[in-house]
């Protein structure tokens, strides 16, 4: 039996993202970031209801600003004590953990998806979802973006603006585009 698209997504192999169920979770998740950015704060919460359904996990105490985008929503597992501040933007179209205790500044952008290099097949649809792993107590500065298939250290800093395309060990410092380690 052939494996459906988001079968295939999920699975970590090339995909068809013009797929009929695959824009239907996306309108979901569309749906549930439309009700975190609407609802009052008070009434919001940390994560509002719609969107803490959706999430993967969200730990006890993870907060996300309003606006907030995700492709899908079931792919962000958040630890304890997360912070995304307002702006950010997960195109989780495969997971994305983020350990206890993280913090991201304001305009933070995570980029799962990695579209064909072939023109053809990228017109027509197809890509692959590389995951993003973030560890323990980690600050990304605003604006930062992080791509595809990285793993970000516990207690690591990134840059406000860098462009993360590596991974980042345990306790470094980031800067840059491309971000590179900083010592000092």
């Amino acid at each position: 039996m052939a494996q459906s698209e988001r079968e295939k997504m999920v699975a970590g192999a090339w995909y068809n993202c013009v797929d009929p169920e695959l824009d239907a979770l996306r309108a979901l998740a569309a749906e549930a970031v439309f009700e975190h950015r609407c609802l009052p704060p008070a009434d919001r919460g940390d994560i509002a209801p719609q969107l803490r359904a959706l999430l993967g996990s969200a730990g006890e105490g993870a907060r996300i600003e309003a606006p907030f985008h995700c492709a899908y929503g079931f792919n962000i597992h958040l630890g304890d004590g997360v912070f995304l501040n307002a702006g950010c933007t997960i195109l989780d179209t495969a997971p994305v953990r983020i350990g206890e205790g993280t913090m991201f500044g304001p305009g933070v952008q995570i980029y799962c998806p990695e579209h064909h290099k072939d023109p053809a097949l990228r017109r027509a649809g197809l890509e692959i979802g590389r995951p993003v792993t973030i560890g323990r107590n980690v600050w990304i500065g605003g604006s930062a973006i992080l791509l595809g298939g990285v793993e970000i250290g516990d207690d690591a800093v990134v840059g406000a603006g860098s462009v993360v395309t590596k991974s980042v060990a345990v306790g470094a410092t980031v800067v840059g585009n491309p971000a590179r380690r900083i010592v000092g």
